[in-house]
């Protein structure tokens, strides 16, 4: 097929419906597929459509997000995308552009699975935040609580003449824990032969992180911000509390609730089909090569990662966005508390760099990095919009103030070469003609307020 092939859902005089560009060899393929994709994912699912117009935003504007993400195809800089927006809970553009897998001559279908790496962290915090609201715990109680092996840490230190250890200032805390300043994560070099030399990885995350109870800590719990593996802590505390394993505690309390069908550790072997393929810019000028083709998995894992290890699509990750955006509900099922959510996506980390992100712009919550300061960022993004991304290339951005959800997925790893990302919420605000935020009062400091 046509490598520049896209499906897309527009609002047309009969409703929603799936327009095709193809080339006319493949039409007659392509006509069924759209049938296909429009029921598995639109019907189906009983996704919310709604026309952009209808909620403040122009059909025009957004298609320079489709030719952007066009223009990064043509010039095989990635295979295809999924892109996704919607605003007051209303999806307003649903598109896929590009190819699955294109070894195989598959086009990208709205419905695809993506591997979504570190965007399975949010999800994972949201299941421990369940549980504090069931009274198991406060923030800053020491996660020895549940995990006594992580009592009592040192911290390795590297000083003038060589290495030393230390008592930890503090206990680890389910706040390091779900803002990343815990420290887990020591420099290999400051590590003694013996604990360089233990197994990074286990066949399951009880086992691993037992494994490294004694291994010290990268600094003092909560002096630093250090992105690592944080949240297989918080996974585990997830079991220890529940008495479940992870993927039975997120598929009965979070995705079977909020009706996310395609999310999992272990892609069914009937869905491997629609799984998209990962790619690396490993060609001339940095064009694609293929990194991992799609396939069945030998032996179901029974690692269930917090940092990572769970697949998605974008309408099931919508559900999820959704559900935080509307204050910890939807469709009538209630998660949270929307004072829970609200303490999830608030800073939680002060003035301390969030370096991943580039500048001091953003600060980080619990399981949800936030734009604190517009000024230093690359994304013309409301302050408080708050999200994550994964290391194969998706991302998603929830704007409380203007009421958007933004989800794109590609599978594309490294990617820091260009700025895809970076471009994306950038053109979904700019398809923004309706806003919420302008010309509204900035925030201030303290001061009596006549009623």
């Amino acid at each position: 097929m046509d490598r520049q092939e896209c499906t897309t859902y527009r609002n047309g005089s009969h409703g929603w419906e799936k327009v095709v560009q193809t080339t006319m060899v493949a039409i007659l393929t392509v006509v069924a597929q759209v049938v296909f994709v429009f029921t598995s994912t639109a019907e189906a699912q009983n996704l919310p459509m709604a026309d952009p117009e209808s909620v403040g935003m122009s059909s025009e504007r957004l298609e320079r997000l489709d030719a952007a993400m066009q223009r990064y195809i043509d010039t095989d800089q990635v295979a295809g995308v999924v892109t996704l927006v919607a605003r007051k809970g209303k999806i307003v553009q649903l598109k896929a552009q590009g190819h699955r897998y294109i070894e195989g001559g598959n086009p990208m279908s709205a419905d695809d699975i993506f591997v979504i790496m570190s965007m399975t962290k949010p999800i994972v915090s949201t299941a421990l935040m369940m549980l504090f609201e069931e009274g198991y715990f406060l923030l800053d109680d020491p996660i020895s609580k549940y995990m006594p092996e992580f009592a009592d840490k040192e911290v390795v230190l590297e000083v003038d003449g060589g290495v030393q250890r230390v008592q930890a200032d503090r206990p680890i805390t389910f706040r390091h824990v779900l803002t990343h300043t815990a420290g887990v994560d020591p420099s290999r070099s400051l590590l003694s032969e013996d604990e360089q030399a233990r197994p990074r990885r286990a066949s399951t995350l009880e086992e691993t992180l037992v494994g490294r109870a004694s291994m010290p800590l990268a600094f003092h719990p909560g002096d630093e911000w250090n992105y690592g593996s944080s949240t297989d802590y918080v996974a585990l505390l997830v079991e220890r509390i529940s008495g479940q394993s992870l993927d039975r505690f997120l598929q009965e309390r979070i995705f079977d609730p909020l009706g996310m069908v395609d999310t999992h550790y272990n892609v069914p072997a009937s869905k491997v089909g629609r799984v998209a393929a990962v790619y690396s810019p490993t060609g001339p000028d940095n064009t694609i090569g293929l990194r991992i083709a799609p396939a069945t998995r030998e032996q179901p894992t029974r690692y269930f990662g917090g940092t990572a290890g769970l697949s998605s699509t974008a309408a099931d990750y919508f559900k999820f966005s959704q559900m935080i955006l509307n204050g910890g509900e939807l469709s009538g099922v209630r998660l949270l508390s929307p004072t829970t959510v609200n303490l999830m996506i608030t800073n939680h980390t002060g003035d301390l760099p969030i370096y991943i992100k580039g500048a001091d712009a953003y600060g980080f919550g619990l399981g949800f990095t936030m734009l604190t300061d517009p000024d230093r960022s690359r994304q013309a993004v409301t302050p408080g919009t708050f999200g994550w991304g994964g290391a194969y290339g998706t991302v998603f951005w929830i704007d409380p103030v203007e009421e958007v959800v933004s989800i794109m997925m590609m599978q594309m790893s490294p990617y820091s070469h260009f700025t895809l990302r970076q471009d994306f919420p950038n053109l979904v605000m700019q398809a923004i003609t309706e806003s919420y935020h302008s010309g509204k009062q900035g925030i201030r400091g303290y001061e009596s307020i006549p009623r």
